[in-house]
Formats: structure tokens, C-alpha cells, sequence
């Protein structure tokens, strides 16, 4: 890169990869950097940042709890979603609220410097320009008579002249410029039925006591932290310490453990699970047998494998608890299915993967990851005795692109399918496909009462079995008036429940942790201020909360206790708890909505469907009569809410799920089968960002490079820098710096030792981008012999970076089977992040203010975040790229990296130009416009050598149909409308509990 392009760039005075075993075998690149310009000696304002670090001081601080980190760890990695994000609640993120306090105390300081130096603010802008003429004309006396002396270049002068300035193009591929149909959905699906519906509005508002409570703990936090004299002058006089300041996040080990080698530890569930983590009394009380026959899915077991062996598909319907996740695959098993091939059963979320599968083996004695096992993304344990295999529906989906008619499989269960998570959906269309192919392949969609019917006719009326339940009448009452505050009403109604209402325990639903922890809080608070109350047992429960305690909620009460259980929608079909007879719903949850304006997928509190609060009321009468308290109208009711709960497909970007679908070889996404299709907006939306990705080419088609991408488990992006990382000759960095962002956040953050976590945050910075911070950590902590102790000392979660490990083998696995080599770029840094332009050149942003930028694309305002790297450079600049956004009080760019104008040019021609000398408007239209014939040229020979496939074919039709009906035809070909065989045994046995 030419070194006149970039006058003041920063140099880098150190190499991330500093260990003189980091290499091993792997060949490095014989060119340095083409310019010197990040060679190691050069000097930094951060100071040295090699790889020794301070030797930290050792305390006795105990305040710090490892295991419940790691805890934390594993729910955010087993509760993320097939992609590796995570989307949950916010509060045990180390820093999540840090551009909060940052905000605030730069807002302190900004207005204690306004209020010094507001004297120079006052004078007049010709005052002003009076004084620098004269600074000016000083300055250059001075150097005239040779009292003074230039010691640098001044850049000020021609920095404007020299700057690159980048041209935006809206340029867009025929295939995209609306002519197109791809989908019967033409209309957007909003993600709420009326916005200006009262329920909508008080969505959006939030809970005013949980916004009081959150802003009297910050209040309490600020004047803790005022009061407190430790390290300040009068503290210092009076010998007062501070019980924080140290040098490491946990007490150091023993010097006897030094010379230790660390011992392996594994991330794998099967191998951390408890054995009883969230067991209730009656499963600590019962065999597993007994517990078995003791679930309602064993009654009509004989029923159930008799209408498996008649039909080819069959809906099973069962109430939460009815015992169809964990026994139909046992059933399956003891009927020879296993015989034949395994026995697949899909779940929407990882954890309920992983935790089925342990409760299986356990009632089947045998070891986890033997005869039964499981399969998620970036975690196997299965093996070649594996006979029933419990997988995300994202896994299976993988295995179609291998085996595209699942021959390894016998029998497959979609469990859950009433959640209509996206890729349960693209399986139900793919498997519609299968089943026409292989008539020895038996499928079984379990779900709720909800949404039965739809899969029934989905599958050309596949019959439904329901395992009866017992259920009892509920009483539902509606709220008279709009509830504007859903959190204080739901806290009134559990006050008026328990006073004056018979036994029976309490079912509260609400949206998320947060406001969970407030309604607990306050009902505890209001009950204390009673005279006398009866006593109550508050129980909180959210999917981030840890197993043991979950398991409180199935403990039963102490006599004369009556238990209030508050939940999110976790509590709707996921688990079931005995004793509940009031339920009060407030009506909201958390939904995963795409942004098209930011690109990216957020959670909403959005009102809940009917079929939600059907689901909800329904809790109230598991055992005996209920009543269900709705905080809503009956109005708002029937016309502010959906029927049935919004599918995922038609809610969140589809980039993904389109780049699978077309590597299975559907060339058109008409022709896919969907329940419930998208809408054409976001399938435009996603085939936009794959063909500017390279994906698909100009007339929609995959390419190349989309059909390696497909290889890897994540993102399009991260997956296209893995394959462009070979081309740059940097795939070994490469693929530290993915597997580092496919993990939760390797730093912590104590929330007492805040600015001493920060200081050794600090000290792994790499200038100009936070990517090359990341695989500066990962190669410091493989320098020190992968320590856990070392770690510990500098803030580092230990567990995320074994799993970041982990993550790399499968990848460097996955690498070596597309036959793609492993290189290293040596020290020559612009190489890694020329490479992470190549994938992120569609998500870059130009400066526009101090710590603000401005999405080239978009034109959406994005903040630096404080914890950025790039943020104390000490100059912003010009032009950076972004992993992904973060949406809290702002819209804040995560892991950002430094990239050269010239680079957005040559990489992302389509979209960015350099702005030349004399270039103007009619030059841009002129570019535009070529672009728009020659996509047109390529568009209509696409379109000639399509009919001209059509027409060999149809001339090809007549010769085929020939033979079929001579002499030599040995089998005739039947055609059926449906995916479903008819069952030709006649049914036996009366008074079947099916239809």
C-alpha cells in the first residue's frame, strides 16, 4: 500500500503473536509487510505492549465466584441460537451497562471542563480568529530568527487534500429489481397486529416501576461509590484501604502449584452436567422406571407403535409433561426402529438437546454419548454405537446437504414443531421432498394442542394422536381497563390472589429477567408491609438462570406456604409444575424481529398471540380447577392480538436458511414448500446480502464461493473469511480470530473491580482493530501454556477461551476437508485486516463525529463503543468495518477493525468507488448505468438458456414416456398428491385415541 496515502497512521511497537512456538509446522509467508510499517520497535502512545505482562500482586479476595462464571458461561453458550448469537437478557453481561457509566462520566467531566475554561467559550468567533492569526504570526518569527526549531512535518495543512473520499453506489442485480417473485407472501408481516394498539404502545414504553427501580440502584451505586474515602487523600491519612485495589481478578495459587501443567478440562455438557441438577422430589423419590410408568405417553404405548407401523407420518399431540420427548424414542427402540437405521429426534434449542439426551441414557443405563447421544453446533457426542441421537434442527439440516435423503435414519421425531422455529420449518418443506423419495422413513411431528390441525393438513392429513392429559376448567377473567403498567398491576393481582383468594400456588408470567427480579422485589416488599400476611414462597425462573436453582419451583411448599412462581413464556410448554390453580398473565414476550434498518435481528417485547394466552391459561389447570387473571382487556384480546404466534420465517433474516436451500439445489424458492412462506421483502433482503458477499452471482445462481461457505456452521461472513483467509495467506490468524467471536466474551468484568478489569483489558489492545486484540489474547494465552491461573489473573474467562479452542480444531477439521492449507502471514498485520475487509466490506461505516460514525450503506448513526480498542487511539479513523451492532441506549458497533478507503474499492466494487479529480455526477450516473446494462446482458442469457433447458426437455418427454409404456417398462411410475402414503392395512382396534 503506498505509505502517501495514510500520513499519520499509527504504528504498532509489538507482534500478537510473540511466542516463539506459536507456529509449529506451519509454513509462514517469506514477504514481510510491504512497507515496514508494523514492524516491532517502533514506538506507541499506549506504551510497551509485549507480551509480558506485570506479574500481578497476590490477595485473599474471595468475593469473586469461578464457578458461578462459568456457570454463566455455559447458559450463554448453550442458549445461543444455531449462528452463535445469544439472545437474552442483558444483566449478566459484564458490560452491558458500560457505555452507561461511561456516558455518565464523561458527561461529569465535559461539564467541569465547560465550566473552567467557559470564559474562552464566551469570546466572539472574530476574537477567535484574532488570536490564532496571532499564535500564527509568533510561530513564525520565532522560526525565522532561529530561536526556535520545526521537530515535526506539519500534516494539518494538506490533511483535507489527502484524504480518500469514497463514492456510494446503490447498484442492484436484475434478479432484485423487483420483477422477480420468489415467494407467495408478497406483503410484509409485522411482528405486531396494531401498532397503535394500546397494548403495542405500553410494549414499547416498558414498565415504569422496573425504569424507577433501575434508576434508584444506579443513584444508590453513585453515592456508595462517593462516600467511599479508600484511595483518596483523607482515606490515605487515615491508613483507610481499599479492599479492591489488586493487581488480579482471584487469589493466586500456591507457588506449589506453579511448576504444575494445567490440567484438561472439558466444555463438553456431558461431561459438567450434575447428575441431579433440577431434580424434584418425585423423580429423587421414584425409580426411573416407575417414573416412566408413571407418565401418560406409557399408557397408550402399544397404541401409539400401532399407528407408527400404519402411516408414513403421524402428528403426535401431547400436553407439556406428557412424556413424548423423552419416551417415543425409547418406544421407537424397543420396536426394532434402531434396527434399521438410527433414530433422529430435532429440538429448537441446544439445551433441550443436551439434557434429553442425559435423561434418556440415564433410563436406558447406559453411557451418555454410547447408545444415546447428542449433536449441536461445534459440540458432537455421539459415536458409532449411537442408535438414538438427539440433535438441534440446525444439525440434521447440515447432515441434508451430505445426505440429501437422511439414509442414515430410520425414523425421525420433529419434537416442539408447534414453536415453528426457522429451521423446524425448512425441514418440515425438505422432508416433504424426502418422504415422496423413501417410502421406508417414518416421521413424527410432536406437538402441543396448538397448531395440530396445520401440520395434519401440511402433510396431505396425516393423522393426529393425542396422548390424553388431565386437564380441569379454568376460569379466565379479563382486565376491565387497559393495564398501562403490566409489572405493578401483576404484583396488585398476586397481593389480592394470596390474601383473599382458597390454596393453590401462583403462576406469574412476565417478559424478562429484569422484570422478574422486579416483580419478586416487589411483592416482597408490599407483602412485608402488611399486617401478618400468610407466608409466601417467591420463585423466579428464566432459561438464564442456573439448573439447581430452577429446580426450586418443582420443591413442594412447606405446609401453610403457598409458592408464587414467576416466569417468561419458559413456562408455557417447556416445563410443567403440579399445584398451580391461578396463573396471571400479562400478556407481553420476548420476540426475535429483524431490523431491516440496522441489519441485524433484536428481541422486542411484543403482546403475545391467542394462542399464547390459551397455552398460559392452561397452566391453572393441570390439577385441579383454576382461574386465569389476563391483565388485557377482552377487546384488546380479539383485536389487538394474533391468533397463532408470528413463525420465525416470516420475522428474521433468512440469509442462511437461503444459502442452504440453494446449495440443496433449489434453484428456484418458489418451488420450496413452505408452511407458512416468507415474506418477499426479507427473502430480497437475504438474497441482497449473499450476492454482495459473493454467494450468488448475477442472475441469482450459487457460486463457487457461496458452495464452499456452506461448509461452515456460522455466519456467510465469518464463513467467507475462512475461505478468503487461504487466498491472503493468513488462515492461521484467521481462524483464531473467528472461533474467538464464535464464543461468549473472553473478558470479565467484577462489578466491584470494574477499573482495575478495564486496566488489563487495556493492556491486549491492538491499535486500529479489535479482531487483531482477539488474537493477541488467544496467542498470549497459548504463549503461557493455555494457564487457567493466567487467565484468572488478567480478567480472562478460562472456560471461553478452551471453548474458543475447541471450536478452532473443529474448524482447522473442516478446513483440512476442503482441502484448503493452513498458512501464516507472519508480522504482516494489513494482510489480517485487508482479509477482514474481504467479508465485512458491506458492513462499514466513515466518521462522522468524535466517537461517531455513519454506515456507508444505511446511512444509520453508529456509535464506537468505549470498550473498543480504536476508541483511545487518539485519532478516529476515517473509514472501519464492524463484526455485528449492539442495540442499547445506542446503537453501538461491536469488534470493529481499521480499513484502508482503497480496500472498500477493490473489494466492494459494487457498492464503493474512490472519488477522483474532477469526477461528477454524470460520471457516476454513466458507471451506474453500464453496470445496469451489463447485468441486464448477463440477466437475459440466463433467461435464453433456461427456455432453451426447457424446451430439450419437453422434446426429451415424449422419448422417455415411450419407453415407460413399451414392453421393456417393468414398473409404472404413480404419481401422488400428497407426501403421505395411505395406509393399506386396515386399521385395528376400536376407540384409538386419534383422528
Amino acid at each position: 500500500m503506498d505509505p502517501d496515502r495514510e500520513p499519520k497512521r499509527r504504528r504498532l511497537n509489538f507482534n500478537p503473536l510473540r511466542s516463539d512456538d506459536r507456529w509449529g509446522d506451519v509454513p509462514v509467508r517469506k514477504n514481510g509487510p510491504p512497507n515496514g510499517r508494523f514492524s516491532s520497535g517502533r514506538s506507541t502512545p499506549r506504551g510497551n505492549q509485549h507480551a509480558s505482562t506485570p506479574e500481578p500482586t497476590r490477595n485473599d479476595d474471595d468475593d469473586f465466584d469461578p464457578q458461578a462464571q462459568d456457570t454463566a458461561l455455559d447458559r450463554d453458550w448453550y442458549a445461543g441460537d444455531e449462528l452463535g448469537h445469544t439472545f437474552g437478557d442483558e444483566s449478566h453481561n459484564p458490560f452491558g451497562t458500560y457505555d452507561q457509566n461511561w456516558a455518565e462520566s464523561q458527561e461529569a467531566e465535559r461539564a467541569l471542563v465547560e465550566k473552567r475554561v467557559g470564559r474562552f467559550d464566551r469570546q466572539s468567533a472574530r476574537q477567535a480568529q484574532k488570536q490564532k492569526d496571532i499564535d500564527a504570526w509568533e510561530t513564525n518569527r520565532m522560526l525565522s530568527s532561529g530561536v526556535a526549531q520545526r521537530r515535526g512535518q506539519e500534516f494539518e495543512d494538506d490533511e483535507d487534500s489527502m484524504r480518500v473520499h469514497l463514492l456510494v453506489h446503490d447498484l442492484r442485480p436484475p434478479f432484485l429489481d423487483g420483477r422477480t417473485i420468489f415467494t407467495k407472501q408478497l406483503d410484509p408481516v409485522p411482528a405486531v397486529r396494531d401498532y397503535q394498539s394500546d397494548m403495542a404502545v405500553f410494549s414499547r414504553k416498558g414498565s415504569r416501576v422496573v425504569k424507577e427501580r433501575r434508576q434508584q440502584r444506579e443513584r444508590q451505586k453513585q453515592a456508595q461509590e462517593a462516600t467511599n474515602i479508600a484511595g483518596t487523600t483523607l482515606g490515605n491519612v487515615m491508613g483507610v484501604k481499599n479492599e479492591d485495589d489488586t493487581d488480579s481478578a482471584l487469589p493466586v495459587p500456591k507457588a506449589d502449584d506453579d511448576d504444575k501443567a494445567p490440567e484438561p478440562q472439558s466444555n463438553k455438557f456431558s461431561e459438567v452436567m450434575k447428575k441431579n441438577d433440577g431434580a424434584s422430589d418425585f423423580s429423587q423419590s421414584k425409580t426411573l422406571r416407575e417414573q416412566r410408568e408413571f407418565l401418560p405417553a406409557f399408557a397408550v404405548r402399544e397404541d401409539l407403535l400401532r399407528v407408527i407401523r400404519d402411516n408414513q407420518v403421524i402428528i403426535v399431540v401431547g400436553e407439556t409433561g406428557s412424556g413424548k420427548t423423552t419416551q417415543l424414542t425409547q418406544f421407537l427402540y424397543e420396536d426394532g426402529y434402531g434396527n434399521r437405521g438410527m433414530i433422529g429426534c430435532t429440538q429448537p434449542r441446544r439445551v433441550a438437546a443436551m439434557s434429553v439426551a442425559k435423561r434418556v441414557s440415564e433410563e436406558m443405563e447406559c453411557k451418555l454419548g454410547s447408545t444415546v447421544g447428542y449433536a449441536i453446533r461445534f459440540e458432537d457426542c455421539t459415536s458409532k454405537d449411537t442408535v438414538i441421537k438427539y440433535m438441534t434442527d440446525g444439525v440434521l439440516l447440515r447432515e441434508s446437504l451430505n445426505e440429501s435423503d437422511l439414509d442414515r435414519y430410520s425414523c425421525v421425531i420433529m419434537d416442539e414443531a408447534h414453536e415453528r422455529a426457522l429451521n423446524t420449518d425448512v425441514l418440515m418443506g425438505l422432508f416433504k421432498k424426502i418422504l415422496q423419495r423413501r417410502r421406508d422413513i417414518k416421521l413424527i411431528v410432536t406437538s402441543a394442542t396448538m397448531n395440530s390441525k396445520r401440520f395434519s393438513d401440511f402433510f396431505g392429513g396425516a393423522p393426529e394422536f393425542f396422548i390424553p392429559g388431565r386437564t380441569f376448567p379454568v376460569d379466565v377473567m379479563f382486565h376491565r381497563s387497559p393495564v398501562e403498567d403490566y409489572v405493578d398491576q401483576a404484583v396488585q393481582q398476586v397481593l389480592s390472589i394470596h390474601v383473599a383468594q382458597g390454596q393453590g400456588d401462583i403462576l406469574v408470567f412476565m417478559t424478562g429477567q429484569e422484570d422478574i427480579e422486579a416483580t419478586c422485589e416487589l411483592i416482597q416488599e408490599r407483602l412485608n408491609a402488611l399486617n401478618d400476611p400468610p407466608k409466601l414462597s417467591i420463585l423466579p425462573i428464566y432459561s438464564q438462570m442456573p439448573a439447581d436453582l430452577q429446580a426450586k419451583i418443582f420443591d413442594r411448599a412447606a405446609p401453610g406456604v403457598r409458592k408464587c412462581i414467576v416466569a417468561t413464556n419458559i413456562a408455557e410448554t417447556s416445563l410443567t409444575v403440579d399445584g398451580i390453580m391461578y396463573v396471571v398473565d400479562a400478556g407481553y414476550s420476548k420476540l426475535k424481529v429483524y431490523n431491516p434498518r440496522m441489519g441485524m435481528d433484536t428481541l422486542q417485547i411484543t403482546p403475545i398471540s391467542q394462542a399464547n394466552a390459551g397455552q398460559r391459561s392452561g397452566r391453572a389447570g393441570r390439577t385441579g380447577p383454576g382461574k386465569a387473571y389476563r391483565l388485557y382487556t377482552e377487546k384488546a384480546y380479539n383485536d389487538e392480538l394474533y391468533i397463532q404466534t408470528i413463525p420465525e420465517i416470516q420475522r428474521t433474516n433468512l440469509a442462511n436458511t437461503v444459502l442452504l436451500i440453494k446449495s440443496l439445489g433449489v434453484k428456484d424458492l418458489l418451488d420450496f414448500d413452505f408452511m407458512d412462506p416468507p415474506p418477499q421483502e426479507t427473502i430480497t433482503t437475504s438474497l441482497f446480502d449473499l450476492w454482495a458477499l459473493g454467494a450468488l452471482d448475477n442472475v441469482g445462481e450459487l457460486t463457487d464461493l457461496g458452495s464452499k461457505m456452506n461448509a461452515f456452521p456460522m455466519d456467510p461472513s465469518l464463513a467467507k473469511l475462512l475461505i478468503m483467509s487461504e487466498e491472503y495467506g493468513c488462515s492461521e490468524e484467521m481462524v483464531t480470530i473467528v472461533s474467538m467471536l464464535s464464543v461468549p466474551n473472553v473478558f470479565f468484568r467484577p462489578k466491584e473491580r470494574q477499573e482495575e478489569s478495564d486496566a488489563a483489558r487495556e493492556k491486549f489492545f491492538v491499535p486500529e482493530s479489535d479482531h487483531l486484540t482477539y488474537l493477541h489474547v488467544y496467542s498470549q494465552w497459548k504463549a503461557n501454556g493455555y494457564s487457567d491461573r493466567w487467565c484468572t489473573q488478567h480478567f480472562l474467562h478460562s472456560k471461553s477461551l478452551r471453548r474458543a479452542k475447541e471450536v478452532r480444531d473443529q474448524l482447522l477439521d473442516i478446513m483440512r476437508m476442503q482441502k484448503m492449507q493452513m498458512v501464516s502471514c507472519g508480522t504482516d498485520w494489513d494482510v489480517i485486516r485487508k482479509c477482514i475487509c474481504s467479508g465485512y466490506y458491506h458492513q462499514a461505516a466513515k466518521v462522522k463525529g468524535i466517537g461517531e460514525y455513519i454506515n456507508l450503506r444505511t446511512s444509520v448513526t453508529v456509535q464506537l463503543h468505549p470498550t473498543s480498542a480504536l476508541y483511545g487511539l487518539g485519532f478516529l479513523p476515517d473509514y472501519v468495518i464492524y463484526h455485528e451492532l449492539i442495540l442499547t441506549s445506542k446503537e453501538y458497533m461491536s469488534t470493529v477493525t481499521s480499513v484502508d478507503p482503497h480496500w472498500l474499492a477493490e473489494l466492494g466494487g459494487v457498492f464503493y468507488s474512490v472519488k477522483e479529480k474532477g469526477y461528477s455526477t454524470r460520471d457516476k450516473k454513466v458507471i451506474e448505468t453500464e453496470f445496469n446494462k451489463k447485468m441486464e446482458i448477463e440477466a437475459k442469457m440466463a433467461e435464453d438458456k433456461k427456455r432453451q433447458e426447457e424446451r430439450l426437455a419437453e422434446e426429451e418427454k415424449p422419448k422417455d414416456d415411450g419407453k415407460a409404456n413399451g414392453a421393456g417398462a417393468t414398473k409404472k411410475k404413480i404419481v401422488t398428491s400428497g407426501a403421505v402414503k395411505k395406509p393399506v392395512v386396515k386399521r385395528r382396534g376400536g376407540g384409538m385415541a386419534f383422528r
